[in-house]
């Protein structure tokens, strides 16, 4: 934002005040100054827009950056919003853009009929080095006419179509329910950049070559003494486009990172075993020669005999010590399903690996949870569907704290898992029993510690019922897990506070992945607890 202001405020200063457009601002006022800053940012941004999807260069530099402070990583994860956000500074600076250039038009063609210096400049003879400065050279047109006429303004109107389509079709509603629309239409950013890289290229807008001799400030006021001196002919030339200077670094860019995409696409994946487990979930076991993936990335997948186009992110399940790497789907649309019908899911023996579908895959990809080594205390909270990045984390985790040969930081994990019903995403549940009955071989209860809060699927009956069942067993009825699951939500407020009581003076890192209105609750909490006995919370949000 500061250096979109200061970009056009700069810009609109520069033509304002720049005597070398002394003359055009002559013709068509402040609406030069508007169309030229708005242009300046619109080559800003249209260097920056491509960058953030860049997966593979994102996560090269968070990579790079392993030593960084945590801050700085954690905006590496938000990509996709500056995306957005770029695209919405396009879409302003096009409109001002547009708008400007309106005036200008209508405001060059009103010149020709003007009896002071407008008309004397409209009427200026065109030499062959271009030395005019109104670009309409007749009277009788109009500014309709006038603008298909010229390179810049066809490639104006078709980047500006290709500009609407996209915007209009990445709308959350049309993502989700007609992906492919989406899709094709979002791939019209190859024209957009072709009419952007060329739209310059007339050389449209003049501005004076020769103030030194010809100072149009004093010569506007005596135009009968042109020609003469001290007042020689005025010279025009235009001005070179520039477009392509700032736009070709990003578009080779990502060029090679769509090279790198196809070419992991083409590598073969392997399906070693295919797992059916409770609540419509199913477990995909792969092996892809070289692959290798740290705690909390997360792949894209895709099936060919399913759609050529659709590209799904799902978050590893399985840790780096594993010899295979494995996602957990659930089945709620259309493609899940289908998946699951091509892998036999419902048929519950393994097929050979002829008849499994080829799967591509494209990643792994990082995201804010691989910092969770980084902490003295690490918290992770879990919305529903959103426990699973914390799967791979949980068995790393406990891998590395069993291995006596090294020296882990962090001293204590917490997980909070906010379920909406007692049947939900049972494979998780079946996870936590085998590490807690791993924590009682070990004779360690108090190194990690979960809370798992059922929000519905239950009622007042059937909580006396499981009251009482309670009382009579150890375990958790609903669970079979040896920590007790609570009813309702959690007070977020009390547990922050416990937790900074718990441990002072440390470093938490709170990792949350699930909607955003319950992220903004955590995000406000971990800000207003830090200060309570010494503890600081770091906020990380899983991000796709």
């Amino acid at each position: 934002m500061i250096i979109n202001i200061g970009l056009f405020v700069g810009t609109f200063f520069q033509y304002k005040n720049g005597i070398g457009y002394f003359y055009l601002r002559e013709l068509v006022g402040d609406s030069l100054s508007w169309a030229r800053a708005s242009a300046a940012c619109l080559n800003f941004n249209c260097m920056l827009v491509l960058l953030p999807v860049c997966r593979n260069l994102v996560s090269y530099i968070r990579g790079a950056c392993s030593c960084c402070h945590n801050h700085v990583r954690r905006t590496l994860d938000k990509g996709i919003t500056y995306h957005k956000y770029i695209a919405y500074m396009i879409c302003l600076h096009t409109i001002i853009h547009v708008a400007a250039h309106y005036f200008n038009f209508e405001r060059l063609l009103e010149s020709h009929s003007a009896d002071n210096i407008k008309g004397i400049l409209s009427r200026w003879p065109t030499s062959p080095n271009g030395s005019w400065v109104n670009p309409i050279r007749t009277a009788n047109t109009d500014p309709s006419r006038e603008l298909f006429k010229t390179v810049s303004g066809v490639t104006g109107v078709v980047i500006t179509l290709c500009l609407v389509l996209i915007m209009s079709s990445s709308t959350e509603i049309i993502r989700r329910s007609y992906f492919e629309v989406f899709w094709y239409t979002h791939h019209l950013f190859i024209i957009f950049f072709i009419g952007f890289v060329i739209h310059g290229v007339e050389r449209i807008i003049h501005q004076q070559s020769n103030t030194d001799e010809h100072n149009p400030e004093k010569c506007s006021l005596q135009t009968e003494t042109w020609g003469k001196l001290p007042c020689p002919d005025p010279e025009f030339i235009g001005s070179g486009p520039f477009s392509w200077a700032w736009v070709l670094g990003p578009f080779i860019l990502y060029t090679v990172e769509r090279v790198i995409r196809l070419y992991r696409s083409l590598q073969r994946v392997v399906i070693t075993k295919v797992i059916s487990h409770p609540s419509r979930v199913f477990e995909l076991q792969m092996k892809r020669k070289g692959f290798f993936a740290r705690p909390g990335q997360y792949i894209f997948l895709h099936c060919p005999s399913i759609s050529q186009l659709e590209w799904h992110p799902f978050t590893l399940t399985s840790a780096p010590h594993e010899d295979h790497f494995s996602v957990h789907i659930r089945r709620v649309g259309d493609w899940t399903e289908e998946l699951a019908k091509a892998c036999h899911v419902d048929e519950g023996e393994f097929q050979e690996a002829s008849k499994m579908p080829r799967l591509a895959l494209d990643g792994p990809f990082g995201t804010s949870s691989e910092d969770f080594m980084d902490y003295d205390v690490t918290v992770l909270i879990g919305a529903g569907i959103g426990v699973t990045p914390f799967a791979s984390i949980l068995k790393h985790i406990w891998n590395v704290y069993c291995d006596p040969k090294c020296n882990m930081p962090l001293k204590h994990v917490y997980l909070f898992w906010v379920c909406p019903d007692m049947h939900a995403f049972e494979w998780f549940r079946q996870l936590l029993q085998s590490l807690e009955s791993q924590m009682s071989e070990q004779g360690n209860h108090n190194f990690m510690s979960h809370s798992i809060y059922l929000t519905r699927g239950w009622d007042s009956q059937q909580a006396k019922n499981i009251m009482l069942h309670d009382r009579e067993s150890g375990l958790d009825p609903i669970t079979g897990l040896q920590q007790k699951t609570h009813y309702g939500r959690p007070q977020w407020d009390r547990i922050f506070t416990s937790l900074a009581e718990a441990h002072p003076q440390s470093k938490i890192g709170v990792f949350f992945c699930g909607p955003g209105e319950l992220s903004t609750v955590l995000h406000k909490l971990c800000n207003r607890h830090s200060t309570i006995q010494g503890a600081t919370f770091y906020y990380n949000k899983e991000h796709f």
